[in-house]
């Protein structure tokens, strides 16, 4: 049924990608998106890594531990609103429970990281999509011994999963990235990795869709699906509620991050998702001295669990925390400032007068992996929930999806661009 007709909700990095490995399938593909424009929520202005060095997930004993001591300080790297709510500490519970899996998760996505990490390559040079792209490795840096140890541990699950990333010394840092001048325990480099500018690559590939035939129908909200033989997609215009004309598809994908549990619940599944709300600033690099002063090389600050991406020639990107505080996009300033502070820290002659600050909601599962499945409904799919690492994953799992639609609607995936990638689509089964 190549002539078939999919909806992807969501114009985020992931519904973009999906719409886009859809479109090459051969279907007819129809996007919607609340906003006026694609990437404008999440997929916005995030930390800029394609990083399958921070494939680790997060289940461990040592984040409940840090989580606690970090709780009551307002300007810790992870910060948990003690207020209770249901959906808060229920998600808290499962993510405890999934400390067991710490191990295979981590070594599954590292895999799916370094997947899709060359298939979006592949993406940006068929397209021509510019984003400021660096493949200059990433960074580790790490300030004392015990925080090296653990890493080196960490590693070792990194290395299993197919990832080349080895230690080096403090000197080997400022080889590597000679603007640092501060000096550290040491650090581990991951030389395959890159950094990127999410929304520029997000926009232009669904510029690429839209010159190929996908429709998009933006500043539109879903308030219902409905299965009338075919699957008929009703929504409203997100500013003046007006109804607007209902889309009939025979197959519906979501991809709208912390929205697709509100979706999977009308369309009867759980989708256990927690919006977990990240900061960043953008330093605008606007004098030739700031410009040398920033560094090229990505970096991750472990101890402040800060992330760093330079995007072009005159704009650093700087990232980090992690906010559990419900469904809340308000910038905080006692977020912001210390992104800023640590910038003037370790950058002192790169000038922080130009600094644009924003904030976005990860879309994050307890297990901290992405749900990529069938729905319990025949023709509803999901590929959300990649949390701090859709960027990242995005192209693998889009890949992932469409082979599943593909053999559902035509009895068996078609050999095409998308399987080149030979990923694991049997992984994809459906939501329980």
């Amino acid at each position: 049924m190549s002539n078939a007709r999919i909806v992807v909700i969501g114009a985020g990095i992931t519904g973009i990608t999906t719409a886009y490995a859809l479109l090459r399938q051969g279907y007819t593909v129809t996007v919607i998106d609340r906003h006026p424009y694609p990437s404008m929520e999440t997929s916005y202005a995030n930390g800029g890594q394609l990083s399958a060095s921070n494939g680790e997930v997060w289940n461990s004993w040592g984040t409940i531990g840090k989580g606690l001591r970090w709780m009551f300080q307002a300007q810790a790297p992870l910060l948990l609103n003690p207020a209770f709510s249901f959906h808060k500490y229920s998600w808290l519970g499962e993510f405890v429970a999934g400390i067991r899996n710490h191990r295979a998760n981590t070594i599954e996505t590292v895999r799916l990281a370094i997947a899709a990490r060359k298939y979006l390559f592949e993406i940006a040079e068929r397209e021509q999509i510019h984003f400021d792209l660096e493949r200059r490795g990433i960074l580790h840096l790490y300030h004392d011994q015990r925080s090296f140890a653990v890493a080196g541990k960490s590693n070792e699950l990194l290395r299993a999963g197919g990832l080349e990333r080895f230690a080096v010394t403090d000197a080997e840092i400022h080889s590597i990235e000679p603007v640092l001048t501060a000096k550290f325990h040491g650090g581990y480099f991951t030389p395959s990795d890159a950094t990127g500018d999410i929304c520029k690559f997000t926009r232009g590939l669904a510029d690429a869709c839209t010159r190929q035939g996908v429709t998009f129908q933006l500043s539109s909200t879903v308030t219902g699906i409905e299965a009338m033989g075919s699957l008929l997609v009703r929504t409203t215009h997100s500013e003046t509620g007006e109804a607007l004309r209902p889309i009939t598809a025979n197959a519906v994908v979501v991809c709208a991050g912390v929205a697709s549990r509100r979706l999977a619940s009308m369309l009867g599944d759980r989708i256990n998702i927690y919006p977990v709300k990240g900061y960043s600033i953008t330093v605008g690099l606007d004098d030739p001295v700031s410009q040398c002063a920033a560094p090229t090389v990505s970096l991750l600050d472990e101890a402040a669990k800060i992330v760093t991406s330079r995007l072009g020639r005159d704009r650093f990107r700087v990232a980090g925390t992690a906010e559990f505080n419900g469904d809340n996009r308000d910038i905080r300033a006692d977020r912001i400032e210390p992104l800023v502070r640590w910038s003037r820290r370790f950058f002192p002659q790169m000038s922080t007068a130009t600094v644009i600050p924003w904030a976005g909601l990860r879309p994050m599962t307890p297990s901290m992996m992405p749900r990529v499945g069938r729905g319990k409904k025949p023709g509803i799919y999901y590929n959300t929930g990649h949390g701090h690492l859709g960027w990242t994953l995005s192209a693998a799992t889009a890949a992932m999806i469409s082979q599943a639609v593909d053999r559902d609607l035509c009895g068996a995936p078609r050999r095409s661009a998308v399987q080149k990638t030979r990923l694991l689509a049997h992984r994809v089964a459906p939501l329980k």
